[in-house]
């Protein structure tokens, strides 16, 4: 036998139960066979289309796991750090604090640059025709801080930029504060917009990050984006659904 140990995130944590659960698995299950167990006596719908990671690390259903193994649950994702200083190619950070945007972007900037493109993401005061009091954000921190290494660092090889600055904020935030900054430097700024651009709608499909909206009348975790073709895993097979 072996034990790994579950984290929920988002929605998920709600359906699990708890953060994290410790789950006895027979020798050489699979991820399909812990996802089977898990959805034993409990409602299984919110398991259609999530991704599951293994030791920070995505990971199909057909991959075996070992004792002592983490196994993230990872719904659709809503939504090392270095300082303002010496140029580097690229800034990568999760933080609780305020992002002071105008400092971030005036860092980036260097003398070989002709453009700086910035993508400042705030909260708005409503979201589907109700008003928005305060949002919470939540990551599963060590897999969305890799995933955001790689993807500055494939922005760069892509597009041809200098230098890239993605910053997301977890914890509460009001109306108007910034949750995700993301800082592009290039000597054009074609193709600064297009890795802006690629960069936020990307990190928005793959980044273990979850937003939890809260309104004058409820709250609710937000509805993702599906996980692109390949990553997410199916449902357990024996569904319960009729």
């Amino acid at each position: 036998m072996i034990q790994v140990q579950v984290l929920g995130f988002g929605v998920l944590k709600e359906w699990l139960g708890a953060g994290v659960a410790t789950v006895e698995l027979p020798g050489g299950a699979t991820v399909a066979d812990l996802l089977a167990r898990l959805s034993e006596g409990r409602p299984e719908a919110l398991l259609r289309g999530i991704a599951v990671s293994v030791n920070a690390e995505f990971a199909s259903r057909a991959r075996t796991l070992l004792d002592g193994d983490e196994v993230g649950l990872l719904p659709p994702v809503s939504g090392g750090s270095e300082g303002p200083g010496e140029a580097t190619d690229q800034v990568i950070e999760l933080c609780t604090e305020p992002i002071d945007s105008e400092r971030w972007i005036a860092a980036a900037k260097r003398g070989e640059d002709g453009a700086v493109v910035v993508f400042d993401g705030i909260v708005r005061n409503n979201s589907r025709g109700r008003e928005t009091l305060y949002l919470d954000y939540e990551a599963y921190e060590e897999m969305a801080q890799r995933q955001m290494r790689e993807l500055a660092a494939e922005a760069r090889s892509r597009f041809g930029v200098r230098h890239v600055t993605m910053i997301h904020r977890l914890g509460r935030f009001n109306v108007g504060e910034t949750s995700i900054l993301i800082v592009v430097a290039s000597a054009h700024r074609a193709q600064a917009f297009d890795a802006c651009r690629w960069l936020i709608d990307t990190l928005k499909k793959t980044v273990p990050i979850w937003k939890r909206e809260t309104f004058a009348d409820g709250a609710v975790w937000a509805a993702g984006e599906p996980f692109p073709a390949g990553m997410a895993v199916d449902a357990p097979e024996n569904s319960h659904e009729r």
